[in-house]
Formats: structure tokens, C-alpha cells, sequence
């Protein structure tokens, strides 16, 4: 049961999320005019996007990893964008892989993505940050939509 706590993080769901799209892009291939060069560019905007959040996290030393207690409130940045830019990039690196797999028919896991990770770990990290910042938080969630 603790192995499964540990591998249970965004990056397998990713992960698995994409294994089925290119697999309903294999049974129905649809691609997209340009659809390489779209999804390329959603893939490295997507990882650029994660590169800069993580970053910001670790230069105010707080992490990055789900379900750990924050220590400090990242507002700026990328975070002024979205209260979840490295979920907003996971979303973007999965619509870039479809896109790019001639998965177009998949597209829908995007947003099914979204409400999965919402529901799996965004709102208890966001209790937990509430916890921990109250009225910071909450002033911050006032100004900053949760994915975009």
C-alpha cells in the first residue's frame, strides 16, 4: 500500500493518460493540419512552463511534490498565471503528445485529465495551503484562477 502511495504522483497519471490517447489514436488516427509542429510546441511550452515553476519553488525552498506541507506561498511568476502552472503544463504536454500522435480523437482526456487531477491532488493541496497561509491564500486564489 506505501508503494503505491509513492508512485501515485501527476507524472504517471500523465503518463497513463497519454498511453490511452495514443492508443485511441492508433485504433482511429486523426491528425490535425500541422499537427506536429502544434504538438511539438505544446510539449515544450508544456515543459518549459513545469521548468520555470519548479524552479520558482525551489528557489523560495518549498516543494514541488504532492501531498508534502508547503513552506512557502509562490505568487509570482509563473504563479501569477495560474495557482498550478506545473498541472497547466501537464495539461499542455498531454494535449502536445495527442496532437503530435495523430491522437486528435484523444483531446477529450485533456480536459478528463484535468478534473482527475483537480480531484486527486489540487484540492488537497489546496487545503493544505489554505492551512498554512489562510488570508494570503485566499486573497492570492481571489486574484489567480486555478488553472488559467
Amino acid at each position: 500500500m506505501k508503494l503505491l502511495r509513492a508512485i501515485d504522483l501527476p507524472p504517471l497519471w500523465l503518463g497513463l493518460f497519454a498511453a490511452a490517447g495514443y492508443g485511441i489514436g492508433r485504433l482511429w488516427p486523426i491528425a490535425l493540419p500541422a499537427g506536429g509542429a502544434v504538438g511539438r510546441g505544446l510539449v515544450a511550452l508544456g515543459v518549459v512552463l513545469m521548468c520555470l515553476a519548479a524552479a520558482q519553488m525551489v528557489a523560495r525552498h518549498t516543494t514541488f511534490i504532492p501531498r508534502r506541507d508547503p513552506t512557502a506561498l509562490v505568487t509570482s511568476g509563473a504563479f501569477a498565471l495560474s495557482r498550478n502552472p506545473i498541472y497547466l503544463a501537464d495539461a499542455l504536454v498531454l494535449a502536445g503528445v495527442l496532437i503530435w500522435s495523430g491522437s486528435a480523437l484523444a483531446l477529450p482526456l485533456v480536459p478528463a485529465f484535468m478534473a482527475f487531477i483537480t480531484q486527486r491532488f489540487i484540492l488537497g493541496e489546496e487545503a493544505r495551503i489554505a492551512a498554512h497561509f489562510g488570508p494570503d491564500y485566499a486573497d492570492y486564489c481571489a486574484r489567480t484562477r486555478r488553472w488559467l
